[in-house]
């Protein structure tokens, strides 16, 4: 596809850009409507330097080039259920109205990759069909960076140029992912030669638990990827795409993607190693858990000093899940578990509390309020230690929650509650446990707990792992379950690995 005949006489190309960033859980009860994206426009974008997210990558690179930028829009929202339809039509009629203009040597985008409306399983490609057909953008180099849970449609892969996928869970490259695709679209440009994107289905479908980059299997896939990538001149990028297990759609689930360019580039032969190792490994992508009672029963008996985590997949906010499942609050109260922290996603809780003075004690119904399978509230008696905003500056730059977010967080008005010998965090926004200056922004030092709840799937480990004593995944009802034959795909194709034991190409 011969690159844009403007591109070669300009000294400075004009670089169209956006965002649209959303983890689409189809199996919770919730939609997604516009008031809760965090939409940044226009100077607003440009005002991303220096945030840590995908967007301030692409704007580093785009500075050192000289590139003209165009900032049109970022929608964001935190992982939750089907998008309402409005904000597909919001996003396009502000990337329609920009694109209309005349001009532009490129595109970038910064996506996610598993999005999904009432009307569209797959939003991305939906967009990236519309911008294809308007006149001029046919031919335009569409660059962008996405997230490794993905959902890569086909139709993603045969209408953009080059897309660069994180390399990393949890995903501390995802700005440096997005200066890799940058220098990808600067190459481009220069040489005036674009790549082509292929891409191969696994036929397997991995839950989050399985998808941590410094385990097998995707350790491996990782590996081999850049293996294949360093071997082949012609090869522009090698993506392992982990898939969203809880995105229900035609293309759910593990994927690969090789961009390059060149006479006679051939990438099926490396597509195929990479589904095969996949298939080989099928196994070790599902997680063993345990009952967090049993794990209780010898937190006594540590390997080092530090707490012991409980890890709660079923309610993984990173991953859609409300974040008020009560399963691990309920083996702490069990145990009569002392020093012992776990945070709640409850605003209803957070309202009750805020008539109140710290120091009152008062009944609280806490949790069980929006999760499937989950017993419901538990009601206790707790004392309110102190009140705050929310607001916190991450400690980690290179956070998981930095990709999307920058380094500002906001979990709404929150309250700390303290039950004889556990400590509550509730908060109002439900914020993925990500970043341990969620917990010192409240005045909590998590490294002297001796037990904490952790709502979340892998992508902790970067800020717990090196503070914790013990790390167990435990097993509790909750709406992101390892188990996935408990969800009802309606879209999947079948058969795929693990509902299909028996799948095979």
């Amino acid at each position: 596809m011969p690159i844009s005949s403007r591109s070669t006489i300009v000294s400075m190309p004009k670089i169209l850009l956006a965002g649209l960033f959303h983890e689409t859980h189809c199996f919770v009860d919730d939609t997604t409507s516009l008031d809760q994206f965090t939409i940044s426009r226009g100077q607003a974008l440009l005002d991303f330097r220096g945030n840590g997210s995908t967007i301030d990558g692409f704007l580093e690179v785009a500075d050192w080039c000289g590139w003209e930028i165009v900032p049109v829009c970022a929608y964001s929202a935190t992982p939750s259920g089907t998008v309402e339809d409005e904000v597909v039509e919001a996003f396009w009629q502000e990337l329609h109205a920009a694109a209309l203009a005349e001009g532009f040597d490129a595109v970038f985008l910064s996506l996610h990759g598993a999005m999904v409306s009432r009307s569209f399983l797959d939003v991305e490609g939906t967009i990236l069909e519309r911008l294809r057909a308007l006149p001029g953008m046919d031919k335009i180099p569409v660059f962008g960076v996405f997230d490794l849970h993905a959902n890569l449609s086909r139709k993603m892969v045969e209408l953009a140029t080059c897309l660069v996928c994180y390399r990393e869970n949890p995903h501390t490259d995802a700005r440096a992912a997005s200066v890799r695709a940058a220098m990808l679209l600067e190459r481009a440009l220069r040489r005036r030669e674009l790549p082509r994107m292929y891409v191969r289905h696994a036929g397997i479908i991995w839950p989050p638990t399985g998808t941590g980059t410094a385990d097998t299997p995707m350790k491996d896939l990782v590996q081999l990827s850049r293996e294949i990538e360093s071997a082949n001149r012609h090869c522009w990028a090698v993506n392992v795409v982990a898939g969203f297990a809880y995105g229900d759609c035609p293309e759910t689930g593990v994927a690969f993607c090789i961009a390059g360019s060149g006479t006679g580039f051939d990438p099926e032969p490396e597509l195929g190693k990479l589904c095969q190792r996949a298939w080989e490994l099928r196994i070790y992508g599902l997680p063993i858990e345990e009952d967090p009672r049993d794990v209780l029963a010898n937190v006594a008996v540590k390997s080092r000093p530090g707490p012991v985590l409980l890890v709660e997949p079923s309610d993984n906010i990173g991953g859609g899940a409300p974040g008020d499942s009560t399963g691990v609050l309920r083996a702490l109260l069990d145990f009569e578990q002392k020093n012992a922290a776990v945070i709640i996603n409850d605003p209803q809780a957070v309202s009750r509390l805020e008539p109140m003075q710290p120091g009152t004690r008062t009944l609280l119904s806490i949790g069980g309020k929006c999760g499937p399978r989950d017993r419901g509230p538990v009601e206790i008696e707790v004392e309110l230690i102190s009140r705050s905003d929310g607001r916190f500056t991450v400690e980690d730059t290179r956070s998981h929650i930095v990709a999307s977010t920058g380094y500002e967080v906001n979990m709404g008005n929150c309250a700390v509650v303290r039950h004889k010998g556990i400590t509550l965090l509730l908060t109002s926004r439900k914020t993925p446990p990500f970043d341990l200056g969620q917990w010192r922004s409240q005045g909590l030092y998590p490294e002297r707990f001796s037990v904490i709840g952790v709502k979340a799937a892998v992508a902790h480990r970067q800020a717990y792992d090196p503070i914790a004593a013990e790390s167990y995944t435990v097993s509790t009802p909750g709406a992101c379950p390892s188990d996935l034959s408990l969800l009802d795909y309606r879209h999947v194709p079948r058969s795929v690995f693990p509902l299909d034991q028996n799948r095979r190409e």
